[in-house]
C-alpha cells in the first residue's frame, strides 16, 4: 500500500492521525491479539462509530494486510512509512516517530505496561526513546541519515516480530 494514499484517505475521512500512526496502532493491537477487531481500530482512529463503514475499504484492507503479514511464516511485515529519499528524510523520521507512538498505544490498548517483562520491556523502552528522535535538519549528511533511518526501521521490524511472539504466546503465527 502506498503511504500517501493511506495518509490522504485518513485525512479526508477526518482522522487526526497519520498513516504511520494508524499503522502503528493496528500493528500494536495485532501483536497483542492477532484476532483484534478491525472495528476497534477504526473506532480509535475516528472515534467510536464515527466512520462510514463503506468508505473504509482501503483502511480495512490495510488492517487485514497487516494481520496477514504479522502471521506470515516468512515474516514479510514492514512498517508503513513514506519512502526515504534525500528530499524527505525529515518527513520519514517524523512518520517513524508517529508509527512508534501508535504502536505503543496499540500494545497498551489491550495489555497493561506492568506486564511487559524481559526483552519486551527493553524493546518498549527503546521504542519510547525513538519517539523522542529529533527531525533531521537539511544540513546533516543525508546518506548517513538514510542509513541510520534504515537501521532503526529494521530494528523496529524485528522488534515487532519478537513482541508479537512474546505477547501472543505463539511462534510462527498461524495455528497448526
Amino acid at each position: 500500500m502506498i503511504y500517501q494514499t493511506i495518509d490522504q484517505t485518513l485525512r479526508q475521512q477526518g482522522a487526526e492521525v497519520s498513516a504511520a500512526e494508524a499503522h502503528g496502532i493496528a500493528t500494536g493491537m495485532l501483536c497483542v491479539d492477532v484476532r483484534a477487531s478491525q472495528s476497534n481500530w477504526l473506532d480509535e482512529l475516528f472515534g467510536e462509530g464515527a466512520y462510514a463503514s463503506g468508505g473504509n475499504i482501503l483502511l480495512g484492507d490495510l488492517f487485514e494486510q497487516t494481520r496477514a503479514l504479522l502471521t506470515d511464516d516468512d515474516y514479510t511485515f514492514d512498517l508503513l512509512l513514506p519512502d526515504v529519499e534525500e528530499d524527505n528524510l525529515s518527513e520519514a523520521v517524523e512518520a517513524m516517530r508517529d508509527w512508534c507512538q501508535g504502536f505503543l498505544f496499540g500494545i497498551g490498548f489491550s495489555q497493561s505496561s506492568s506486564n511487559w517483562t524481559g526483552d519486551v520491556g527493553e524493546i518498549v523502552k527503546d521504542i519510547v526513546e525513538i519517539t523522542k528522535l529529533d527531525v533531521i535538519s537539511d544540513d546533516e549528511d543525508s546518506e548517513e541519515g538514510q542509513e541510520a533511518f534504515a537501521e532503526i526501521q529494521e530494528y523496529l521490524r524485528v522488534a515487532v516480530q519478537l513482541i508479537r511472539n512474546e505477547l501472543s504466546g505463539s511462534v510462527g503465527g498461524s495455528s497448526h
